[in-house]
């Protein structure tokens, strides 16, 4: 494929959140009531937090949001400018000014809507012993239309892309938004994939989550979200390769894909299941001591499993390339990478 079919051929569209991350300690943890490996929404309690962690820890500020940091690691990986598109919503303030400038420079084609009335979403992104804990204030985020979607401009982006990736977390904010763009794949028999995103989403949005599932060709989640998944369809188990299998399987709105579950699992091997088939593969183990934050880890995975399923590569290469994103960005604070990819 010359580079020009590749021009806009991936699509994503969810929370662009500022990262305002740093290593906290316990003592934070139990006051905030956080737990480490979770995902989940500010709530009131949650709001001093954002400031106290500036005044106490060394903070960095870095353009996130999981599905923002999936498409970027999955530009970075193609290294093809405007490979990739990303729409949603964002304050009119610095933190908006600073996100449109990381991602600019990141190379995607970003399509904000920038909300008057309330600030651009943060995430605070807790960090001990390398595990890491989210907890978003959608703010802005929270504010994105389906009128934004239907704008030419940026409707035009949608019939350009070939491929199509939202996290989870997009359910809560838009799902008309999710409902337009699925059809569309359907209809024009491009790839719809998506994430489970957090245990919260499995749980309390299941039935918007139940509408996209025959549309979904790709269904992203760890170890974690699958069981929760599992348990609240009644299933009954725990096995995260019968969970693999079974979401697989569900109903399909359109024939043209087969669906593939893949499922991470931190250190442990990587999970996909077609055709009532599991198949495992390991991920790239890292030394204890060479672990910064596992913040971002699941997101450059799928960012980095996309930029080969858009060449067509076989799903082992796919799985290569998100385990060789995943590994390169765990080393680093936030969701970030060096300069060119090292893939080959």
């Amino acid at each position: 494929m010359a580079s020009s079919d590749f021009d806009g051929i991936l699509l994503g569209m969810g929370n662009p959140l500022l990262d305002v991350s740093a290593v906290v300690d316990q003592e934070f943890l139990d006051k905030y009531d956080i737990k480490l490996n979770n995902a989940i929404l500010a709530e009131d309690k949650h709001l001093p937090m954002y400031d106290e962690m500036s005044e106490k820890f060394t903070v960095e500020y870095i353009a996130g949001g999981a599905t923002q940091n999936s498409i970027k690691v999955a530009q970075w990986m193609l290294q093809i400018p405007g490979a990739t598109s990303y729409m949603g919503s964002i304050g009119k303030d610095k933190y908006g000014e600073a996100m449109k400038k990381d991602a600019t420079a990141a190379g995607v084609n970003i399509h904000y809507h920038e909300d008057e009335s309330a600030g651009t979403g943060t995430c605070g992104v807790c960090v001990v012993g390398g595990e890491r804990s989210l907890i978003a204030n959608l703010s802005a985020a929270n504010c994105y239309k389906v009128e934004h979607l239907k704008k030419p401009e940026n409707w035009a982006l949608v019939e350009k892309a070939k491929f199509y990736y939202i996290a989870g977390f997009f359910l809560t904010v838009s799902p008309e938004s999710i409902q337009l763009v699925r059809e569309h794949a359907a209809a024009n028999n491009k790839v719809f994939t998506m994430n489970l995103s957090a245990p919260f989403i499995c749980e309390f949005f299941k039935d918007v989550q139940v509408k996209c599932l025959p549309y979904m060709d790709y269904v992203f989640g760890n170890e974690t979200e699958a069981r929760t998944f599992s348990r609240v369809h009644g299933w009954e188990t725990d096995d995260v390769e019968q969970i693999a299998i079974k979401i697989s399987q569900l109903p399909k709105a359109t024939g043209t894909y087969k669906r593939t579950t893949v499922i991470t699992q931190g250190a442990d091997p990587v999970v996909v299941a077609e055709d009532g088939k599991v198949k495992k593969y390991p991920v790239i183990l890292l030394p204890k001591e060479k672990l910064v934050d596992t913040n971002g880890a699941g997101d450059a995975f799928v960012g980095g499993f996309l930029s080969q399923l858009v060449h067509g590569k076989a799903i082992e290469e796919c799985v290569r390339a998100g385990c060789y994103a995943s590994n390169v960005v765990i080393q680093r604070s936030g969701c970030t990478y060096p300069e060119k990819p090292d893939f080959n």
